[in-house]
């Protein structure tokens, strides 16, 4: 899998301190360009030095993007082999294993795991894979295998059929390993049981990155009237409706999210408190303020409003107005929990926009709580988009 003389890539003069510091990414305007540089296959494994000749690290390198090169490894003497590619599975799984159950989780989350470009979720003996990077793809075969040692699992789904293969030059690729899958598949989550389709839902099917706001969510709910806006398949609202709410709308513009968000509420025995909408976001939220309704918990977790550098401006608008709106539905003593998942808006933006949005709906609010994704998502220290993840918690006055 590994050659024994790797190719050697050089930094310009100078553009070598930010991976000293600890950033994963090499840009291709920072590498000295060369004949052979370029004819390289996306994903080849190469060695990055600097300008004089010292070594920085080992490397997935593809010289059709603009990220040329994502590090993996800066130690000389290791290899990046199936041995190497175990020990990373390994010690996420530990890291993971001392604060939840590693059964139903996100396993692998790319460049925070040392394994740049790779999303792995475990769904109990099932396991949904995005080699969403050319040196993943790559290595896929050695992961694989690795997976199969340490795991047994009965299936493994290829998802990568994501946009960001594209831009790496990856053909789509969707395929399964291993035994049929059930249709949906369920998963365990804070007691409750919920429902995922792995071949045709969202992202992986599921969003383990939720988990712990979820439940912060559920810890606010007892006795209380909850809106779950942009539910998708229930995650906010059946978690609520466990801990004991009154009474749990759930909102959605996807009929088949919502069918399996039902079929979860009826399995989990929490049907009778439980009501599905399937509706545009901001039309049902301003038909439910038109009509007076008010909800003393709403939850609003939108897809993502930006995504490009050059979507930042509406998506703030967008933040600001659903916070307006939803602030508008929660009842005075309520709770607002707005979220985004925009990695190119960050958190001082956000907090803005939302506290911007609950002021122009008359609404006195105070933040009780802001939070990032589940410990099954680290952020990776030197690079800020992997801190996508942004909840805010706002008590109405």
């Amino acid at each position: 899998m590994v050659e024994h003389a790797l190719p050697e890539i050089t930094l310009l003069p100078g553009q070598d301190q930010r991976i000293l510091r600890g950033h994963p990414w090499v840009f291709a305007n920072e590498i000295a360009q060369s004949d052979a540089a370029r004819a390289l296959e996306p994903g080849t494994l190469v060695r990055f030095l600097d300008a004089k000749g010292g070594f920085l690290g080992t490397a997935g390198y593809n010289p059709k993007t603009h990220i040329a090169a994502r590090i993996l490894e800066r130690d000389p003497a290791l290899s990046i082999d199936r041995a190497w590619i175990a020990a990373r599975l390994r010690r996420a799984l530990e890291w993971r294993g001392r604060v939840l159950d590693t059964r139903y989780c996100r396993l692998i989350h790319a460049e925070a795991d040392g394994l740049p470009g790779l999303i792995l979720d475990r769904y109990g003996d099932v396991i949904v894979a995005q080699p969403n990077a050319a040196v993943m793809e790559r290595l896929w075969p050695a992961i694989e295998v690795s997976l199969q040692d340490l795991l047994a699992p009965r299936s493994i789904l290829v998802a990568g059929d994501g946009a960001v293969r594209a831009t790496e030059g990856l053909p789509a690729d969707r395929r399964l390993i291993g035994e049929p899958l059930a249709d949906p598949i369920a998963v365990e989550e804070n007691g409750v049981t919920y429902l995922a389709d792995l071949w045709t839902g969202q992202k992986t099917g599921w969003f383990y990155d939720q988990r712990d706001n979820r439940a912060f969510a559920a810890s606010l709910s007892r006795d209380r009237s909850v809106l779950d806006v942009y539910s998708y398949t229930g995650g906010f609202a059946l978690a609520c409706a466990r801990a004991g709410a009154r009474s749990v709308v759930a909102v959605d513009g996807s009929k088949a999210a919502l069918d399996l968000a039902q079929a979860a509420a009826a399995r989990n025995g929490l049907a009778p408190i439980c009501a599905f909408r399937v509706a545009e976001a901001f039309g049902e939220l301003a038909r439910l303020a038109s009509a007076g309704t008010r909800f003393e918990v709403v939850i609003t977790d939108p897809p993502a409003f930006a995504k490009s550098k050059k979507d930042i401006a509406p998506a703030l608008k967008g933040y600001r107005k659903l916070a307006r709106m939803a602030a508008q539905v929660t009842a005075p003593g309520g709770i607002l929990i707005a979220a985004s998942c925009s990695h190119h808006v960050g958190m001082d933006a956000f907090r803005a926009e939302v506290a911007r949005g609950a002021w122009q709906a008359g609404r006195n609010a105070r933040i009780l709580r802001e939070a990032g994704a589940a410990p099954a998502h680290p952020v990776h220290p030197m690079l800020p988009p992997s801190a996508y993840l942004k909840a805010s918690a706002l008590g109405r006055e």
